[in-house]
């Protein structure tokens, strides 16, 4: 008897419905399944440039125009201003002491900003995820994808020709038949709970927690005193390379960092992800208790929320890195928000997610999980989850290292380099050469980069190894097309145009090719466009 699905889809979150969309423009018979009901709240906020361009390749190779507004801010913001976001210029860090305000050191000493786009055209963006998952649920459904929310998963029964799901809608209990299961619920989601599949670790990772809700009247930084920058006491009088609010704002200190990100509609999207130590002393239980508790500790972040009031109910997580033992069984696979998240710094949920999206979608079209040649996708999907936990090993032990500096800032800055190189590197590569993906998220698929980044680690280097800016610089420099680690700078970095030039070389191209690049990106656009005037009322 033949299924009478192709493909099931369980998660209704942006990858669950980008990959439904894909997989029905292939052809296959698609059902979506959510839990929930949107819209819905849902974190992970904080998009990339790696994100905008995975979007674009996945619209075009897959004919999904509506997915590529969704790539830049200007481009969002012309297609779809309905859906609200926020605009991303960079990353924004600021060091803490418990006890001190923010000092805005003269030699910059105590904060770093690194510029991700030269303009807010081509900007990346925060989702305020309650709507723009419902948006994608409704282009899905539009391209022919079945949708069932309010659906939980119970069992799930791999049979020779697919899989059976006992499912519960409505109080009732039915069943569904498909070839192939893709699950896209995120740690600890439906495979892991219907097959009862034991959890994982990652190798000397500290145990973290976190704490976040949304907020109206928070404060802007650059409109306190505390956060008025100066330049460097022997340099210009150049301003920050972007807005610094217009970010995703990072405030550090020993043992977590907060994170800030604004939405066009007044709305921000605020947590803070700690040690299970400081979450201990903090009690980080206590909800809102906990959160006032943090801020007693640094006064600029309590200036800050003087005036925020929270809109939505607070969230603990207890556990917040999470590692699957198995990513692919017998007729289904994770996405890998489902097989593995680590913290929410650097943004790298997105571009991780998409990078899964992309090998399954090569996957489906190949007919290598579903379809005439599924038999012989055992080999392409073990290389899928062996790659997939290979990346999320690779990313936790870098924030290992992240989370053992934060209580000296100049070494974290330093050991972040390797993150803003190798992300460089790989968006330049990505639109230069397309065809080229042997590099892996975060230069995992690098051997010597990956040494590098684990021999140079603060958690195996240790905090006060002398020359460590000038290692990692070293062992960045053959991916630095971006001018990072040059002591001139002072931990402010733009986006030039002849950094990018000058390191045509490294990423295999000529000056020529770069520029080319650059006039197609349309970088002689107007470097403001306008954005949603903020609203102040929740969603």
């Amino acid at each position: 008897m033949t299924p009478a699905w192709d493909l099931v889809v369980v998660g209704s979150g942006f990858a669950g419905s980008i990959l439904a969309m894909i997989a029905r423009r292939l052809g296959h018979r698609v059902l979506l399944l959510e839990r929930g009901r949107h819209p819905r709240f849902a974190i992970g906020e904080s998009s990339s440039p790696l994100t905008g361009i995975l979007l674009e390749q996945l619209a075009e190779r897959y004919n999904l125009p509506a997915l590529a507004s969704l790539a830049s801010y200007g481009a969002w913001q012309r297609a779809h201003p309905e859906v609200v976001c926020g605009l991303k210029r960079g990353f924004t860090f600021f060091s803490h002491q418990p006890g001190r305000r923010f000092g805005a050191r003269p030699d910059r000493g105590d904060q770093l900003l690194v510029a991700a786009s030269p303009n807010d055209e081509l900007a990346d963006t925060h989702w305020l995820r309650s709507d723009v998952d419902a948006w994608l649920v409704q282009q899905a459904v539009a391209m022919g994808v079945e949708y069932q929310d309010e659906t939980r998963v119970e069992v799930l029964d791999p049979r020779p020709d697919g899989i059976r799901l006992s499912v519960v809608r409505e109080g009732r209990r039915t069943t569904v038949d498909a070839r192939g299961l893709v699950d896209a619920t995120g740690p600890r989601g439906c495979v892991h709970k219907a097959l009862g599949l034991p959890e994982s670790t990652f190798d000397g990772y500290p145990g973290t927690q976190a704490l976040f809700t949304h907020f109206v009247d928070v404060e802007r930084c650059d409109g306190l005193a505390d956060y008025r920058l100066s330049p460097v006491s022997s340099g210009t009088s150049q301003p920050p390379p972007y807005p610094i609010d217009d970010a995703a704002v990072h405030h550090v200190f020993d043992g977590g960092w907060m994170w800030v990100l604004r939405f066009a509609n007044g709305v921000t999207s605020a947590g803070v992800a700690v040690t299970d130590a400081l979450a201990a002393d903090l009690r980080l239980a206590d909800g809102e208790a906990a959160w006032l508790r943090l801020l007693a500790r640094f006064p600029s972040l309590a200036a800050q929320f003087s005036r925020a009031q929270p809109i939505r109910p607070w969230q603990w997580q207890p556990r917040l890195a999470y590692r699957a033992s198995q990513v692919v069984g017998d007729r289904w696979v994770m996405l890998p928000s489902a097989a593995a998240f680590v913290d929410p710094i650097f943004s790298t949920g997105f571009p991780l997610t998409l990078l899964g999206v992309e090998r399954l979608a090569h996957l489906l079209e190949e007919r290598l999980f579903v379809g005439a040649a599924a038999t012989g996708a055992s080999g392409a999907l073990a290389a899928y989850g062996a790659t997939t936990l290979a990346e999320a090993d690779h990313t936790a032990r870098f924030v290992g290292g992240c989370y053992a500096a934060f209580s000296r800032f100049e070494v974290f800055a330093d050991y972040s380099m390797f993150y803003f190189a190798v992300a460089s590197f790989e968006e330049a590569r990505r639109r230069l050469r397309p065809a080229d993906r042997g590099f892996g998220f975060l230069a995992a698929q690098d051997a010597r980069l990956a040494a590098e980044m684990v021999r140079l680690a603060p958690t195996t280097a240790g905090l006060v190894a002398d020359g460590f800016a000038e290692q990692v610089a070293r062992a960045i420099e053959p991916v630095n097309v971006a001018g990072l680690c040059r002591p001139h700078k002072a931990n402010w970095y733009g986006v030039d145009d002849e950094d990018l030039a000058a390191g045509a070389a490294k990423l295999g191209v000529s000056a020529e090719a770069v520029q080319r690049m650059l006039t197609n990106l349309g970088l002689s656009m107007p470097t403001r466009v306008p954005r949603a005037e903020p609203s102040g009322t929740a969603p």
